[in-house]
């Protein structure tokens, strides 16, 4: 069984912002597999089906951003999966525009979000997918991370959500390091 949170900020008002690309890439794949995540549980929206045959959890944390570790310690302790079988994808300034970078564990660096759930969880041995976002070049870190996306980098960051959610299933399926040879850097 597997958990695959998008990290994100719940409202019309964050919708279609940089910082809710975790949030796209869950309803990416909710689309692709059928699922409906509309389960109010845990302050999360969740769903659940498969892939691969393998049950999945899709989940959606409406605690805002900075407090997602809160709703992901209560999923998590509800079903109790392997260290290894939690995802969690969301957005990373720090990464060029587009690109991703997944990982087996480690820090939580300079995401607010990612401090919050490693911080509710105790431990950071579990995957994540980071989708990159660019800095902003004036310094304005806030308003490029909660910032409307742009007509320019639309294609860009949905093509880059498209792969965050085709990386999901091939952790599921291929293994972690198939993955990440095949969408590390991806563009």
């Amino acid at each position: 069984m597997y958990i695959i949170a998008g990290l994100g900020n719940p409202g019309l008002k964050y919708a279609r912002t940089r910082h809710n690309l975790g949030f796209m890439t869950v309803d990416e794949l909710a689309s692709r597999l059928g699922i409906k995540v509309d389960r109010k549980r845990f302050r999360a929206r969740i769903g659940e089906g498969f892939i691969a045959g393998h049950k999945v959890v899709l989940v959606k944390p409406q605690t805002y951003m900075n407090l997602s570790g809160e709703s992901l310690r209560e999923v998590f302790g509800f079903y109790k999966p392997e260290h290894d079988h939690l995802i969690v994808v969301y957005d990373d300034f720090d990464i060029e525009k587009g690109m991703l970078r997944i990982r087996p564990a480690g820090s939580a660096g300079t995401h607010n979000g990612m401090r919050s759930v490693v911080s509710c969880l105790g431990f950071t041995d579990f995957p994540r997918i980071r989708i990159g976002i660019g800095g902003h070049a004036e310094g304005d870190a806030i308003g490029h991370v909660i910032g409307r996306i742009s007509k320019d980098e639309k294609q860009l960051l949905e093509s880059a959500v498209t792969d965050a959610a085709s990386a999901c299933e091939a952790i599921i399926t291929d293994g972690l390091q198939k993955a990440m040879n095949k969408y590390n850097g991806h563009r």
